[in-house]
């Protein structure tokens, strides 16, 4: 057994030796199609050769400085190619190491943000159930996978408030239309608003596409426009975390893009350094860092690897790639057969309820009964089956159980690299339906 603490100790998990494309191999020689990207990271596949040379070359000259005296030029000209004519507003980055602390540092700009205003009172957030915002105890107080805060929440803030998700599948009420939902939803954040009091609120934050925790799941038309206006009616910033969808995932540099309004603060990592380099971070509106300019003119946060110059270069590469390469194209292209391809295989499948989202960043939810919605029991384990049955037809794809609330549900994620081919799109849905019909079947 490994001397590593792996996720679980019962098993070792597959031993990846090398990567290549859309392919990893394993040590006993496998060939792999990585369908997922991993956890929807891998955005250029594996073994880029414009990545590698890039740290490799950044390791020639410098591999780490302190941002308390230093900046770096990768790091200064990433922040230049993201925020290249100020999309939605956003001026300034900064850099980490993961979503995770990304969130948490959005966390901590917003409430800075009203210190500088003067407003200390607002010490509040609002967030969605079933969202997730990382691992970290300040972004899994603003999360709702019930599942991942379940043994942590005595050690939660407070501070922390959650709502219904729009998740129109599972919770649109039959007789309800879109317009109908929305309306609900912002007078269910209005009244959230109202409960902890509008001036105590600093900050909603939710996902512009939810990730893992519900597969993908994109909001009804309006719903963003609609809860942005609640924040604004109450002056509290609107923080979208993109970490999964942002990027180039969804088609578009930006998920918000697609749905009429910006952020304040955006939260991004994954399709940022591609996982060349662990890397993340927050992109800021011009409103948030005028406030900071007229007031302290910092920022009371750091870590010891922000703006990390390898981090940083190896996404500046990822970045150019998919610019000089012209790949979002090819996203939505790819992300249309995608969906086309699955709902050839799956749109009549007694046992998939749904399909579901954007671009290159689409899933499945598993259903006992297509008819009723009803669900798989969730000690089957049915997500986790596929899982194995497609690594067993070559084939990794990203699962989830508790789709629903945290234990009911199961989906299957599917995010192949932006430059994947259309031969390399239906082989991923060749395999994913060979294993989902194999599990079922024995069930």
């Amino acid at each position: 057994m490994s001397r590593f603490l792996h996720r679980t100790l019962f098993t070792d998990p597959v031993m990846a030796v090398r990567g290549e494309g859309i392919y990893l191999y394993t040590a006993d020689g496998k060939q792999i199609i990585d369908g997922s990207g991993g956890a929807a990271v891998a955005c250029l596949g594996h073994g880029n050769a414009r990545v590698n040379a890039a740290i490799a070359e950044q390791l020639s000259k410098v591999a780490y400085v302190h941002t308390a005296l230093f900046t770096n030029p990768v790091a200064e000209e990433l922040a230049d190619i993201i925020l290249d004519g100020s999309p939605g507003g956003l001026t300034h980055a900064w850099f980490c190491s993961s979503g995770s602390e990304g969130n948490e540092a959005a966390i901590k700009l917003a409430r800075q943000y009203f210190l500088e205003r003067g407003e200390p009172q607002r010490t509040k957030f609002i967030a969605r159930r079933q969202g997730y915002h990382g691992t970290t105890l300040g972004a899994l107080s603003a999360g709702g996978n019930m599942m991942r805060r379940k043994p942590y929440e005595p050690l939660l803030s407070d501070a922390f408030s959650l709502v219904s998700p729009c998740f129109s599948y599972r919770f649109r009420r039959d007789d309800e239309s879109d317009e109908q939902y929305v309306t609900r939803l912002a007078d269910e954040l209005e009244a959230e608003f109202q409960r902890l009091g509008p001036q105590n609120v600093c900050a909603f934050f939710a996902e512009t596409i939810v990730g893992a925790t519900t597969g993908c799941s994109t909001a009804v038309p309006g719903y963003f426009q609609a809860i942005r206006k609640v924040c604004d009616r109450h002056g509290a910033l609107l923080v979208l975390d993109e970490v999964m969808c942002g990027m180039g995932r969804s088609g578009t540099m930006h998920a918000w893009e697609q749905e009429g309004i910006t952020p304040d603060i955006q939260v991004i990592a994954k399709g940022l350094g591609g996982g060349y380099q662990p890397i993340g971070g927050i992109l800021i509106s011009e409103k948030v860092v005028d406030v900071f300019r007229k007031g302290s003119g910092a920022f009371m946060h750091g870590q010891t690897y922000q703006a990390h110059p390898v981090a940083c270069a190896a996404a500046l590469a990822v970045q150019k790639v998919i610019r000089d390469d012209n790949l979002l194209p090819n996203v939505v292209a790819r992300g249309t057969q995608l969906t086309a391809g699955l709902t050839e295989r799956f749109g009549n499948h007694r046992h998939i309820g749904d399909i579901r989202g954007r671009g290159l960043f689409q899933a499945i939810e598993l259903v006992s009964d297509r008819a009723s919605k009803a669900v798989f029991d969730p000690t089957l384990k049915v997500n986790e089956r596929i899982k194995w049955a497609a690594y067993e037809r070559g084939l990794a794809i990203y699962p989830m159980g508790g789709t629903i609330d945290g234990v009911n549900g199961d989906h299957v994620c599917i995010a192949p690299p932006y430059n994947a081919t259309a031969a390399e799109i239906d082989m991923i849905v060749e395999r994913l339906g060979d294993a989902v019909d194999a599990v079922v079947a024995g069930i």
